[in-house]
């Protein structure tokens, strides 16, 4: 045996999954079961060159599927641009060795970006949970299974390890997680509950905002008003069957119901300086077991003043 020979480079690691609804792009699929791992254009070329089967086969990326695919693709290794540890308080819910279920405050970037490389939940999370940093995943979005706007408040789900970052990701592709949000609109729904199965896309006259437009991606919100209030407000639950970028905000401005305090959405003038928005409820299945996890947080304390005012007349 020849122990100066060099050792075999070591296997890229590869992404299985079942392609659970029927009528997307092999793209889109992909795209939105991994999350920004990989932009659209990564995908796309990691088609093209045959690292991606559909079934066993390679297939083009606009292809659509009918539900039910095995999906396999070669994963590329992250380029480790360093996200900095930085030692930020943590609000943890709920932690095992899989997950951490976080309650984060208004104000709060979760990852890093343009003008935001400090300072985000994954600078926290990092420092927090070292086994995280080791992650083949996109650096500055290690650890993170969905996120949340700067100013919404609430639950999000972390994952620690990448076997259950994938199985979480799944759960929210097939629809399985429940999230209930409370809002606080500026008008009242025409109705009590509702149904907005509205497709969202980027508004071309503005690239911070979703609008409802016939080509956009799948978007399906329920609402439930749970108290009216003597100026037209209402506190609504809204239950999201899919996680749009900016999707609760965009379908109540949709239905004429902006959010109190959503300075994008809502009306110029506000006098809240956050979006009462708050992720109240998330229940999802434990990765390693399987058993249902549910978990609820209170509003804030500066939203209940706001209820408090409202009750009042005020």
């Amino acid at each position: 045996m020849n122990n100066d020979a060099p050792p075999s480079p070591p296997a890229e690691p590869h992404l299985e999954f079942t392609v659970s609804a029927a009528g997307e792009r092999l793209d889109k699929t992909i795209a939105a079961h991994i999350g920004e791992r990989l932009t659209r254009n990564q995908i796309q070329a990691l088609i093209r060159d045959g690292k991606v089967t559909v079934n066993g086969a390679a297939v083009k990326a606009g292809v659509k599927l009918k539900g039910g695919e095995r999906i396999r693709l070669t994963v590329p290794p992250a380029e480790d641009k360093g996200v900095e540890a930085e030692p930020i308080p943590l609000d943890v819910v709920y932690e095992d060795d899989d997950l951490a279920v976080i309650n984060k405050p208004a104000g709060l970037v979760v990852h890093p970006g343009a003008g935001n490389e400090q300072g985000t939940l994954v600078n926290a999370i990092l420092a927090r949970w070292a086994e995280i940093g080791q992650m083949n995943y996109a650096p500055k979005r290690r650890g993170i299974v969905h996120r949340l706007d700067k100013d919404t408040s609430g639950l999000i789900l972390v994952a620690k390890n990448a076997p259950a970052l994938h199985k979480l990701m799944g759960q929210f592709q097939k629809r399985t997680v429940e999230k209930i949000y409370i809002a606080l609109l500026e008008r009242t729904p025409k109705t009590a509950t509702g149904r907005i199965d509205a497709p969202l896309g980027r508004d071309p006259n503005n690239r911070r905002k979703r609008i409802v437009t016939r080509d956009g991606r799948p978007a399906v919100s329920e609402f439930t008003v749970v108290e009216r209030f003597a100026d037209g407000r209402a506190l609504v639950h809204v239950k999201l069957l899919t996680g749009r970028t900016h999707q609760i905000r965009a379908h109540m401005a949709f239905i004429n119901c902006p959010i109190v305090g959503d300075a994008l959405y809502g009306f110029r003038r506000q006098t809240l300086h956050r979006q009462f928005l708050h992720a109240w409820r998330l229940c999802f299945d434990q990765p390693s077991t399987g058993g249902r996890l549910c978990f609820e947080a209170p509003l804030p304390d500066a939203l209940e003043a706001v209820l408090t005012s409202e009750r009042k007349g005020r």
